[in-house]
């Protein structure tokens, strides 16, 4: 990683552990919804967490998966993507992943299409 994230995406964490709680599947099932492009996590300290924001109660917020899988189909790499999504865009009044968790998901997807393509 050449660029530090924003700190945005560490200011509210959680645990692959509880992330698995949460969906009520297996931690294993995270990893793979991570490798799927469903999910994305990173390191943080010793620990393998995932972004709060990324989760709607029990469920993945609907729209990122797409453009998780958008953005890798373009070259991009997770912290890249976690980078994008977390960085203030004045054209959107706020941040991407604020964006989608607003059901603006077909907007961004869009707009990373545009950035991948």
């Amino acid at each position: 990683m050449s660029e530090s994230l924003p700190a945005a995406v560490t200011e509210e964490i959680i645990p692959v552990d509880e992330v698995a709680a949460r969906l009520s599947v297996p931690v294993s099932r995270v990893f793979q919804l991570v490798r799927d492009g469903q999910l994305l996590s990173l390191k943080h300290e010793r620990d393998v967490v995932v972004p709060a924001v990324f989760l709607d109660g029990d469920d993945v917020v609907r729209g990122l998966s797409g453009t998780i899988m958008v953005l890798r189909d373009g070259g991009y790499d997770d912290a890249d993507i976690l980078r994008w999504l977390f960085t203030d865009d004045e054209t959107l009044s706020g941040t991407p992943i604020a964006a989608i968790r607003a059901g603006r998901h077909k907007e961004i997807k869009r707009r990373a299409q545009a950035m991948a393509f």
